[in-house]
């Protein structure tokens, strides 16, 4: 599912889940832990480990837990975060923005600047690769080359 679409995307539908105000209660939109398991190609284990962080809030009744929109949202954001090499811990410092109800523009303003903050992350781990492949490279020519003289000199 989140690689269907963009982050940006992703970021937008997850806003306009999180604008709802109050609980979303109603069932039709409540998740059981396997439908969201199911549709974010994750484990159990793994949501139950983002509730131990309190990155998503499920409501219980009984053994079940259920999940509101708002929770879905976090979740896809959480996913999108990870993809994107945040920790769990700066994923979840940006979601309790939104909690804070100024028409989000902190958590707007706090998340552009860490996206750009990651893309130069990105971009420096890119150059770093792309440096590692070209050496890679040349080091495989070298030793092709090597290979060639000994097997034409045993030949020969």
């Amino acid at each position: 599912m989140t690689d269907d679409i963009s982050i940006a995307q992703a970021t937008a539908i997850a806003a306009e889940d999180f604008a709802a105000d109050g609980e979303d209660t109603a069932r039709s939109n409540l998740y059981s832990i396997g439908e969201l398991a199911r549709e974010f190609g994750v484990t159990l284990r793994t949501l139950r480990f983002y509730e131990d962080k309190n990155l998503v809030t499920p409501r219980r009744e009984g053994m079940n837990r259920f999940y509101t929109r708002r929770d879905r949202a976090r979740l896809k954001l959480v996913l999108m975060g990870k993809r994107v090499g945040f920790s769990l811990m700066e994923i979840k410092a940006m979601l309790d923005l939104y909690d804070l109800r100024d028409g989000q523009v902190t958590q707007l303003k706090v998340a552009l600047g860490k996206f750009n903050e990651q893309i130069a992350v990105l971009e420096q781990q890119k150059k770093d690769i792309e440096q590692a492949l070209t050496e890679l490279r040349r080091t495989v020519s070298v030793v092709s080359g090597l290979l060639k003289e000994k097997e034409q000199s045993s030949s020969g």
